[in-house]
């Protein structure tokens, strides 16, 4: 429209000086009038398509945006932390473009919870620069912080990426384990940290400036978590209508086929009767190496294949990290009662209880066999571990774990122990793993003065987490020193260590040494209401459960259909991956 005014304006400014007769004048103005006519019809017709095409538009949006807050709000309604979940994801510029599905819902809260974890990560290190006056434990706690936090963002990573493949790339079964065992060990970092800073009021000082973060960090893999497990048991339960049968999933847990992921010469490997070493470690200089630290120093990192390293008969005084980019390592010793690692850091000389590991397996698929991990700080020293465990499809077969209060660190991920002694006094197997120990000796020994005897202290903090402590067709009794004064020492099959502790005893023979009640509190009823502990066809003179605690959590199993779920072929997803481990196993009752 403006360049036709331009263009008469133009007209009339060049024709000021010219005349124009009166009949040429009349037909000029109707030539003018009639073009003007159609301009402003040609106008009132472009506007009314404009403001046609900008309402269909305004109206796309608007659906677009409703659908996307309907699915938000529908992925968070079923969380622990509803609000938290829809205000974060509501908050993303955009965030309505890019949800269409409640798997775009988690992987945007995953990707907005990987930034919140950088943050705690730098918060961190700032403390450890900028605080003064930390003391010695202190400074330990928050490195223990930085290794936790650094293994948070990885899981956090490989679940984004996982999920992205969802539901292709495996079996939906295999995924589900896969997702809620990821998201179930990041949440137990965030605690780990924390529980660094519980020894004494000075370390409470340093642990309240870290709670805020590390809470909402745990707040948002509680949501993630809760998400994943909507979707992939929902998913899970279709494909169970339409394929009208369960028989499937028994023979996946069944199977004791080589998994995919396992090559051809770790195979020949495990098949043969003999483990050939790559490295070997003896103390007296005859081997590789003479210290175990050095050979795992030494071992490739991020391996694809089997590395095996033989640790000859001696007693080796070290404390060993095997850190998370070592993976597929084997220690292969000579004995239990030959190859002992031993060490005595512990909580009243001034470590963490995490960093007091004699021996700590972080780095995935960790293997051992046929040796001894020991703490020998004694029960006077409180928390002091022998062998803590964060190695996802980790085994031990015919191995030693020895110390007296917190023995036995079952940290995270999935774990197996298969024909084990595993020996100690308070809170003796404790963590937040997936951990399964079959055919195991489990006995309390002679603790310190006025103190009782805890078998377990499982640590799960979330309803959704896959965790628990499982103790299968397993031998629980009293070593040699308790026995003839266990009158004067109670013991007990656990405490809750954390708010929905979850053990399981089944199948086992207990002797009397378990008091009648078989369970203790922790402080009062702190979380015996929320607790999950379970007996299942267990014998032994301690094995009666009519005088066992009358919590709303504590249940005498009778269904074999429930004890199948506690199975290392449900319970670690033992189907998928123990065969490639070489030691044996059983996967279901």
């Amino acid at each position: 429209m403006t360049r036709v005014k331009d263009f008469f304006a133009g007209m009339l400014d060049s024709g000021k000086n010219v005349n124009f007769s009166k009949g040429k004048k009349k037909l000029f103005l109707a030539v003018v009038a009639s073009v003007l006519l159609v301009a402003a019809v040609i106008g009132v017709v472009a506007g009314v398509k404009s403001r046609s095409n900008n309402s269909d538009h305004h109206a796309d949006i608007q659906a677009i945006t409703s659908a996307a807050h309907a699915i938000v709000k529908s992925a968070c309604e079923n969380t622990l932390h509803p609000e938290l979940c829809y205000s974060t994801i509501a908050s993303v510029s955009d965030f309505s473009k890019k949800v269409t599905s409640q798997k775009d819902v988690i992987e945007l809260s995953l990707n907005i919870t990987c930034k919140a974890v950088e943050h705690n990560f730098f918060t961190v290190q700032k403390l450890i620069k900028t605080r003064k006056g930390l003391t010695p434990r202190e400074k330990v706690a928050l490195h223990d912080c930085l290794e936790t936090i650094d293994e948070t963002l990885d899981e956090l990573h490989t679940a984004i990426d996982d999920l992205e493949l969802y539901p292709n790339k495996k079996s939906l079964r295999e995924h589900a384990d896969d997702l809620k065992t990821l998201i179930s060990s990041a949440i137990t970092n965030q605690e780990t940290c924390l529980d660094g800073f519980s020894h004494g009021d000075a370390d409470k000082k340093v642990r309240k400036a870290l709670l805020k973060g590390q809470k909402h960090v745990e707040k948002m893999c509680s949501n993630a978590l809760a998400m994943i497990c909507n979707m992939t048991d929902t998913d899970i339960a279709n494909e169970m209508k339409l394929k009208g049968t369960t028989t499937n999933r028994k023979l996946r847990e069944d199977n004791s086929e080589w998994p995919e992921w396992l090559s051809a010469g770790d195979r020949r490997l495990l098949q043969s009767s003999t483990v050939r070493p790559d490295v070997v470690v003896a103390a007296d200089g005859s081997g590789n190496f003479r210290t175990v630290s050095e050979a795992v120093a030494r071992a490739p990192e991020k391996s694809s294949k089997r590395y095996v390293i033989r640790i000859k008969a001696g007693v080796y005084r070290e404390n060993v990290d095997v850190p998370k980019k070592k993976t597929n390592i084997m220690f292969m010793g000579d004995g239990r009662s030959n190859t002992i690692i031993t060490g005595s850091r512990n909580v009243k000389d001034g470590s963490t209880t995490f960093n007091s590991a004699t021996v700590a397996a972080v780095g995935e698929k960790f293997l051992a066999r046929d040796i001894t991990f020991q703490n020998t700080a004694g029960a006077a020293k409180h928390q002091a571990v022998a062998l803590r465990v964060g190695s996802d499809l980790s085994a031990f077969y015919r191995c030693d774990v020895l110390a007296y209060q917190d023995s036995l660190y079952v940290h995270s991920n999935r774990q197996y122990f298969v024909q084990c002694l595993i020996a100690g006094t308070v809170d003796f197997i404790f963590g937040n793993a997936a951990a399964v120990l079959q055919d195991c000796d489990i006995h309390a020994r002679r603790p310190g003065s006025g103190q009782k005897n805890m078998v377990t202290a499982q640590g799960r903090t979330d309803p959704n987490q896959n965790t628990g402590i499982v103790i299968q067709k397993c031998r629980i009794g009293a070593t040699s020193d308790l026995r003839p004064v266990q009158k004067s020492f109670p013991t007990y099959l656990g405490r809750p260590w954390k708010e929905y502790s979850r053990t399981v005893i089944m199948q086992s023979s207990i002797t009397d040494v378990i008091n009648s009640a078989g369970w203790h509190e922790w402080n009062g009823n702190f979380a015996l209401n929320t607790l999950f502990y379970g007996e299942y066809q267990n014998t032994g003179a301690g094995a009666g459960t009519s005088g066992r605690v009358k919590w709303k959590g504590f249940k005498v199993i009778t269904s074999a259909t429930e004890a199948q779920a506690y199975t290392p072929g449900r319970f670690i997803a033992g189907g998928s991956w123990l065969s490639s481990t070489g030691f044996p196993f059983s996967l279901g009752l």
